[in-house]
């Protein structure tokens, strides 16, 4: 059957302008950055920092990085350097972004932001005085099947959205002392697994009207695993589930009152999707390698254009699912240090 439905396109990131970054941190997300960037945009890795010196040598040596940097101020201090990509744990996200601003420099911050809304707040309102451009890396939100396939949502391919589901689990709990089980850390499934699900549904469906949830804490006071429950208006629900116990098919789908759209597994990273309308059913395959170079290419554009926020992954949309995972962690009972 001939399909009806009208795609829309990711811009290719080999057309946005130019931008020479410096990378914050050299553990294993940093090296993902680090090979898809230069490789598929027109971006350029220039610089990495490390608090161990040779780390940061050995890392950029890896990559084919021109320096290496022992410790941030030095990274920051790069004059080459043209936006930062803070690729550290989450319990430091807030403080590596106000230095990364205070120097001037253009950031974006890995998933999750940063804590809590509070923090993001205060990040935000620094880029704000110092007039830098800040995005937090949910690079999900670029990608080319969720372009499409948010397009769609918002055009009523698939008429009145109903349900929403969405998983994220690895099994990620094997070593008692790491970062995931770390409090101190902001370690737990919902910062590394379920803003996946959570910013998902916010992209879709916007900010929920309740969240209710459910789940497991670990021995070291992390949750190990939840599913929320969030409300949209009187008949339209997300649920979306995370665990740190197990490996989950990590699929997505969005059910409307005419029709279906399922994304294969993992729905957050490049994959295909399929659109079920009544005897109807197409399966789209967008064809690309990596995936982080497509955030990567939305900042370049924004800092050329002069913008502070993305329209994608804008402030407001950070702060919304962060204030949702607030909720989550209050009725779990996840506090940590220093909070």
């Amino acid at each position: 059957m001939t399909s009806t439905l009208e795609l829309t396109s990711a811009p290719d990131p080999l057309d946005a302008p130019p931008l020479r970054w410096g990378i914050l941190g050299a553990g294993g997300i940093a090296r993902t950055f680090a090979r898809q960037v230069p490789a598929h945009s027109s971006g350029r890795v220039v610089a990495v920092g490390s608090r161990d010196g040779a780390r940061a040598a050995a890392f950029a040596e890896e990559h084919g990085i021109d320096r290496s940097h022992a410790g941030y101020d030095e990274l920051l201090a790069d004059g080459d350097v043209d936006a930062v990509y803070v690729a550290t744990p989450h319990s430091e996200h807030r403080d590596h972004a106000l230095l990364a601003i205070a120097a001037g420099k253009h950031v974006l911050v890995e998933k999750a932001f940063t804590r809590s809304a509070a923090e993001a707040r205060e990040v935000f309102a620094a880029a704000e005085e110092r007039g830098v451009f800040v995005m937090e890396a949910m690079w999900t939100r670029f990608l080319p099947h969720v372009v499409a396939i948010r397009e769609l949502v918002r055009s009523g391919a698939i008429g009145d959205v109903v349900a929403l589901h969405a998983d994220h689990g690895q099994r990620l709990d094997q070593d008692p002392v790491g970062r995931l089980l770390n409090p101190a850390l902001a370690g737990g499934a919902l910062l590394d697994l379920g803003v996946y699900p959570v910013s998902f549904a916010h992209d879709l469906l916007g900010t929920p009207d309740g969240v209710v949830a459910s789940g497991t804490l670990t021995e070291t006071g992390v949750d190990g695993q939840e599913t929320v429950l969030l409300q949209y208006g009187a008949r339209t629900q997300a649920v979306c589930s995370s665990t740190l116990w197990a490996g989950t098919p990590c699929r997505a789908a969005i059910s409307g009152s005419e029709g279906v759209i399922t994304i294969d597994g993992p729905f957050y990273g490049a994959t295909s999707f399929t659109v079920t309308r009544g005897d109807e059913q197409v399966t789209v395959r967008p064809r690309h390698e990596g995936g982080f170079q497509y955030e990567a290419a939305e900042v370049a554009r924004c800092v050329a254009e002069g913008r502070r926020q993305s329209a994608t992954m804008s402030w407001d949309d950070t702060i919304a699912v962060l204030e949702t995972m607030d909720e989550v962690r209050r009725q779990l009972g996840v506090v940590y240090p220093g909070e």
